[in-house]
């Protein structure tokens, strides 16, 4: 990733407000998967003018632009992150809805041998695994 949001954005000729400045910072500065909500509350503290319609407008609209990427994770909630990050995995806890980016060399090969036996040239995949922390003895 060698652009920030903000520059991906006005590359693509979108109009970048003051208020989509702060949305893109939150966003290239977050660490997690934020949904809307979180989005909201992280840049409300930044400009109390922003308002829960203005960032629901505006993850529509880097969504549709190509510079989000959103993700379900079966709790209902729509998370969101940059769609130029380097390919990674999720592994989600069920008990606490962290969500754990990894990249594992054995699957990415094992994906590209399995697509190939079928006739296949891997061209993207999305890997989600869905578990529960294992009991410490």
């Amino acid at each position: 990733m060698t652009d920030t949001i903000i520059a991906r954005c006005e590359a693509k000729g979108l109009r970048m407000t003051g208020q989509r400045r702060v949305i893109a910072r939150v966003l290239q500065d977050s660490a997690d998967h934020p949904d809307v909500e979180e989005l909201y509350a992280r840049a409300s503290a930044m400009d109390e003018g922003i308002s829960i319609a203005t960032v629901y407008r505006t993850v529509k609209l880097f969504e549709e632009a190509g510079i989000l990427e959103r993700l379900e994770f079966g709790d209902g909630r729509a998370r969101y992150e940059d769609a130029d990050r380097d390919h990674h995995d999720h592994l989600i806890d069920l008990s606490t809805g962290e969500v754990i980016e990894f990249c594992d060399p054995e699957i990415e090969a094992l994906q590209e041998k399995i697509a190939a036996k079928l006739g296949f040239k891997l061209k993207g995949h999305k890997l989600e695994l869905y578990g529960v922390p294992l009991e410490k003895s």
